[in-house]
């Protein structure tokens, strides 16, 4: 293969990366808008530690309630966008590597079909089916809200898969040089410290009383957001 061939190969893989990176900053940025959008607008406003008032609010808000199943699901569309554009910006700089980072990040994308399906359900116990009927109505109520509780057990067992994958991102970006070490090595920081929450919360349930759980993730919330803005503004620093 003759030097022009190679440098028109490097080209097309350059602008590859670039568009790669393009895609990912706004899709990460997208992701974080509808979880915040569909948290508050549905979950942190109508499912409450009470059975039967969840129960209410869910056939008064029914609508809501199948709009945040939707809002899942096109949050594990971005997941797997995200994970493809990752893997194109990073191959070059280990396959394996890139390769391991996008299918972690996979397994994570799939707790969100479990959690838009954990919604269904809970939706499906208040109805009107008939074999239902063989279920006293408090029964029905707390089966529900059992659905929609597991769908953060879903959550939080996703959620060492999601660190797991930006650890290994984060690392392959401060090896890469593509972004500035002081955001990579913060990358790997936030991703490091959620897969430690994860694995702890999993394992001593009380831990969530000693770090509280929004603290879990918020680090690397900030730090995909931060990453989306820089892919988006700034792009890769593909010549270092």
């Amino acid at each position: 293969m003759n030097s022009k061939n190679i440098e028109t190969e490097t080209i097309s893989a350059d602008l590859s990366q670039r568009k790669a990176a393009k895609v990912a900053g706004y899709t990460f940025l997208l992701g974080i808008a509808i979880v915040i959008f569909s948290n508050y607008s549905v979950t942190f406003r109508y499912i409450v530690p009470d059975a039967a008032e969840t129960a209410r609010n869910l056939i008064a808000h029914k609508t809501a309630f199948r709009f945040n199943i939707f809002c899942n699901l096109i949050y594990l569309v971005n997941l797997i966008i995200i994970s493809t554009s990752l893997y194109v910006i990073l191959k070059p700089v280990n396959k394996n590597f890139a390769l391991e980072a996008a299918f972690t990040r996979f397994v994570y994308a799939s707790m969100w079909a479990i959690m838009a399906l954990n919604t269904f359900n809970a939706i499906r116990l208040l109805g009107d089916t008939g074999f239902l009927k063989v279920f006293e109505a408090n029964q029905l109520q707390a089966l529900s809200r059992l659905n929609l509780s597991s769908s953060w057990d879903a959550y939080y067992v996703g959620l060492p898969f999601w660190g797991l994958a930006s650890t290994v991102c984060s690392y392959l970006l401060l090896k890469s040089k593509y972004i500035p070490r002081a955001l990579a090595i913060f990358g790997i920081i936030s991703s490091a410290w959620c897969v430690f929450c994860a694995f702890a919360f999993l394992i001593f349930p009380t831990y969530g009383e000693v770090v509280h759980l929004g603290l879990f993730d918020v680090p690397l919330v900030i730090f995909e957001i931060t990453l989306g803005f820089w892919f988006l503004i700034k792009g890769l620093r593909l010549n270092n």
